[in-house]
């Protein structure tokens, strides 16, 4: 680190490394919002209040967080950050894995605070342009799923406009309009069609009675993998593999998959340490039923978007080829293949 380090990045770094590594949201939050308690104090003042070691009077600044500020201000290493760089917190890929990242040129799914993520819009964009992304899809949750704070038609309204106008500041850089929808026990999807029209990329998930028997969820996913609106199958056997864990739905997998590569509805690698989903032996059918594939973060905070180097693993572990993967595409050649499903 320079010396003089500006204390309102080495605090966002932290809280970046701190989502990284998977960190409680609540820490991750308590240096976001120090960094925001700094945007408006002067540096003069800052320093005055750092050497009367008063910094502990500002809204937001605990004693983690004043330390951090004093140590940068004295042009040294704050010990936080630099127990958290020993850890090595970001994710990397080596060898096959590191050029398939290499190879991606954007995120098709990842939520921001409209929904159930931590952060605004406009930090997730900027995280990404950080990270040398193309591109990268906003797909916060749909109504239905209350947990996660869905939008409603008239929200995600609202959001296009926020993107379009983020857009226009960040060129060459492109958010992506998107959504991840819910696949309803029926398989119809949890939005207005006219609205899932408009959108870029349309991530559809099932979210609920994920246990349902064998034919029913079947059915349900085969209507969704057809539907005409639908880009992505996202994360496609719901299972979680920490802490209490979730165990994988159970669906006819060949017809699911093969219906997929029919309709070119890409299968989600969803990169998440606590999804990996699908897991390596089904992500190996997809491969054999010549499926499309999206390497995606699903993050939900801007330091999860190095996650997809976790996905890439598993794409090179099963013998996924990187011309299968559509986040390997270009801008055009992405919007071009999300344009053939509207």
């Amino acid at each position: 680190m320079p010396p003089t380090a500006d204390p309102k990045d080495v605090l966002r770094e932290i809280a970046f490394l701190l989502e990284a590594q998977g960190a409680p949201t609540y820490k991750v939050r308590a240096f976001r919002a120090a960094a925001s308690t700094l945007d408006a104090i002067e540096p003069d003042e800052l320093s005055r209040l750092a050497r009367a070691s008063q910094l502990q009077r500002l809204p937001g600044i605990g004693s983690s967080t004043a330390r951090v500020i004093s140590e940068s201000l004295a042009g040294v290493t704050p010990s936080y950050l630099k127990d958290l760089q020993a850890q090595s917190p970001v994710p990397s890929a080596a060898g096959a894995a590191g050029r398939l990242l290499a190879a991606l040129r954007g995120d098709c799914h990842s939520h921001s605070n409209w929904s159930d993520g931590g952060s605004p819009i406009d930090e997730m964009a900027r995280a990404a342009v950080a990270l040398g992304r193309e591109y990268q899809a906003l797909t916060d949750h749909s109504p239905r799923l209350t947990v996660a704070h869905g939008l409603q038609p008239d929200d995600l309204r609202r959001q296009l406009e926020v993107v379009a106008a983020l857009n226009d500041e960040l060129a060459p850089f492109r958010l992506l309009t998107g959504i991840e929808v819910d696949i309803l026990e029926d398989g119809s999807l949890d939005q207005d069609e006219g609205l899932l029209a408009e959108l870029d990329v349309v991530v559809a998930s099932v979210h609920s009675k994920l246990r349902m028997d064998r034919g029913p969820m079947t059915s349900r996913m085969l209507a969704a993998v057809e539907n005409p609106h639908v880009d992505i199958l996202g994360h496609c056997t719901g299972r979680i593999v920490t802490g209490r864990g979730r165990p994988q739905s159970t669906f006819d997998h060949e017809r699911v998959f093969r219906a997929c590569a029919d309709a070119d509805t890409a299968v989600e690698i969803n990169s998440r340490p606590d999804r990996r989903d699908p897991p390596r032996e089904l992500l190996e059918l997809a491969v054999a039923q010549g499926c499309r594939f999206a390497i995606d973060s699903d993050a939900h905070a801007p330091g999860q978007l190095t996650w997809l180097a976790f996905g890439c693993e598993q794409a090179i572990e099963a013998g996924v080829r990187t011309e299968s993967v559509v986040n390997a595409l270009g801008l055009a050649d992405f919007l071009a293949w999300t344009a053939t499903h509207r």
